[in-house]
């Protein structure tokens, strides 16, 4: 999956590498965001190839989110910064979806891939601060900020001029959650990092740095 018009070139990669006991590097991906940026966890469900077709580990053959979903009903108990947990889990499940639960250390700005694709450029124009962004198969763009977002969201609409526009434009908070690379995502592949988690983006901007431009760029994808 490529993301159009990204600046910088291609997607991104980060993390560790797959390995033969990890074959798809979920484990080693579920263990860094842990490790290395302090994020918790949520096991989710798998897309699973049977019969020439794509489902979901679910058992519901009409699944509408394949591997999009957490894997455990009673998912809000099964969020976990637990090392021992992810080894426990990934080593029985390794095709398990890694989901990033929303609300805690940060929000998700979910935007679509076009209208993300041109915000971003312009934000690191500005030089902008900017955290993480993913992109998914489905073509959208996610930006991390900070928690508390989704509550703010309808002020700074109206204080950027598209209070009553709308605009495809989600934000993911408190009992929320989004897919995290490298999982994959229904049947169009992986959850990629445009912009991976590192040193230059630990500190999470404010989403009134973003939301303007955001606003703007998925105003201009309604025309």
């Amino acid at each position: 999956m490529t993301v159009l018009s990204l600046p910088e070139g291609d997607l991104a990669e980060a993390g560790p590498a797959a390995t033969d006991a990890d074959p798809l590097g979920l484990k080693a991906a579920a263990l860094n965001y842990i490790e290395e940026r302090h994020w918790d966890i949520l096991p989710g469900a798998s897309v699973l190839r049977a019969d020439g077709a794509w489902r979901c580990s679910c058992g519901n053959t009409a699944c509408p989110a394949l591997g999009s979903h957490p894997a455990h009903r009673d998912w809000n108990k099964q969020i976990t910064a637990q090392p021992s947990r992810v080894h426990s889990w990934w080593e029985e499940h390794p095709d398990s979806a890694i989901l990033l639960p929303t609300g805690r250390t940060f929000d998700v700005i979910d935007v679509p891939e076009q209208a993300g694709c041109l915000a971003l450029a312009r934000l690191e124009r500005n030089g902008a601060a900017l955290g993480p962004v993913a992109a998914t198969p489905t073509r959208r763009l996610y930006f991390f900020v900070l928690p508390g977002t989704k509550k703010k969201i309808p002020e700074m609409l109206v204080r950027a001029g598209w209070g009553r526009a709308q605009l495809d434009l989600i934000c993911h908070g408190e009992k929320g959650f989004v897919v995290a690379p490298p999982s994959r995502m229904g049947t169009g592949g992986q959850v990629q990092w445009a912009r991976p988690p590192g040193e230059s983006n630990r500190w999470l901007p404010e989403a009134a740095e973003l939301i303007p431009t955001l606003a703007y760029a998925c105003g201009r994808e309604r025309y």
